[in-house]
């Protein structure tokens, strides 16, 4: 599956590129591709807007990191991927069903 990374950028350390990184690394080690919006270069803010539904576009499911109903682009990026009609996954999705899995595993281990 194709994912993009939507989130909060503008205004914090780094433009938040750890968090990006993170969440790429994570979904690219379950097997999926990654387009990060992170790894863009710096342009005038009112560039990004067409690169990034480009890459919603090519896309099969929106990944939204933790802290994106604050950014005003995060929140457009995720209205058009829902439009378009992708899928969408969030952070807290994630880290619910990765707590789920050690579990089933601790369980599992405890059975032995």
């Amino acid at each position: 599956m194709i994912f993009y990374i939507a989130g909060p950028m503008t205004g914090l350390p780094g433009y938040n590129k750890e968090a990006f990184t993170e969440a790429a690394r994570l979904l690219r080690t379950c097997g999926h591709t990654v387009l990060n919006p992170a790894t863009l270069p710096v342009l005038p803010e009112d560039k990004y807007l067409p690169i990034c539904t480009a890459m919603i576009d090519a896309a099969d499911a929106i990944y939204l990191l933790d802290g994106w109903p604050k950014s005003l682009g995060a929140r457009c990026e995720r209205l058009y991927a829902k439009r378009q009609g992708k899928l969408e996954l969030t952070e807290k999705d994630i880290k619910i069903k990765i707590k789920q899995e050690k579990r089933k595993e601790e369980s599992n281990g405890n059975e032995q």
